[in-house]
């Protein structure tokens, strides 16, 4: 029987490299949303991984992409999120993109405290055109600092991810679990419903829209005689009334898919029916104001 081991991996890297999609892969369940657009994630979610098999149980901390473009008070938040996140962990996943590393991947890796073991994680291989491109890629990455290990994968096909797990498990102390075996997130469903209406903001409207745009549940209710049902009532906040119609759409279709396509997500998640409301408000200003953004569950 091999040592019980569990402890907490943050998953970093620039936007758009893919930290998302590598944690719903790892953990099998859709807790991180995505979109084709960088900086889609906005808050720090834990995912949970017990295997049994090696009697391990992996404390995921997807971030933020790290964003050093924007200075307002959401990009602040989001920024310290990163810092937070690499406090206290046992290793780090940094994930960059095969064939690209750049001053952004640097500035990264500028903020992993200098005695925290590293793992870099070259996502995206299946989309590398030339293959033979790879090696030299990765002996390039061994020459931009002291790594732990230098792992490719593709996290959309799910390649090298036991590979993956195996060295990181290296890393993980010995220490009984965290949490039950069978919890995969710390966040609630609450969160979890905000997210899956702001993914299909990013899905279904264009533009920089979604950037100016976040989403507030203001009812989460749990009924039926079994306790399957959910009640949930959201709103879309924004900037301006003009962003307002434009999510509304005419008739009102925009705001229907929005909330269709979230909700189906929700019973997938949920396991049960939901009754799903979703409207738009308009809150100016809310992305620079701090105050408002810890209502809105911003930390």
């Amino acid at each position: 029987m091999s040592e019980i081991r569990c402890g907490q991996i943050a998953i970093v890297g620039r936007p758009n490299v893919g930290k998302s999609t590598l944690l719903n892969a790892l953990i099998g369940e859709k807790l991180s949303i995505v979109s084709r657009r960088a900086q889609t994630t906005r808050h720090r979610i834990m995912g949970i991984l017990t295997r049994t098999d090696t009697d391990t149980q992996y404390v995921f901390v997807d971030t933020p992409g790290f964003q050093n473009k924007y200075s307002n008070a959401l990009n602040q938040v989001m920024n310290r999120g990163v810092r937070q996140a690499l406090a206290d962990v046992d290793v780090v996943l940094f994930v960059v993109e095969a064939g690209r590393f750049d001053d952004r991947d640097r500035a990264v890796r500028q903020l992993v405290p200098a005695d925290c073991p590293v793992i870099i994680v070259v996502n995206k291989i299946d989309q590398l055109k030339d293959k033979s491109r790879l090696l030299p890629f990765l002996a390039e990455l061994a020459r931009e600092g002291d790594f732990t290990a230098i792992v490719p994968i593709s996290a959309t096909r799910g390649a090298q991810l036991d590979s993956l797990l195996a060295e990181t498990r290296k890393h993980l102390p010995k220490a009984q679990f965290l949490f039950g075996e069978d919890e995969i997130t710390d966040r609630s469903e609450r969160f979890l419903a905000a997210e899956y209406i702001r993914e299909k903001l990013f899905r279904l409207i264009g533009d920089e829209l979604p950037y100016a745009a976040t989403v507030e549940v203001e009812k989460f209710a749990v009924e039926g005689g079994d306790g399957s049902l959910r009640r949930i009532s959201a709103a879309i906040v924004v900037d301006r009334a003009g962003h307002k119609a434009i999510i509304i759409g005419s008739g009102g279709e925009t705001v229907k898919r929005i909330a269709s396509e979230a909700r189906q997500d929700m019973e997938r998640m949920f396991g049960g029916p939901v009754f799903l409301e979703v409207f738009v408000k308009v809150k100016s200003g809310w992305a620079d104001d701090e105050r408002l953004l810890k209502t809105l569950g911003y930390e």
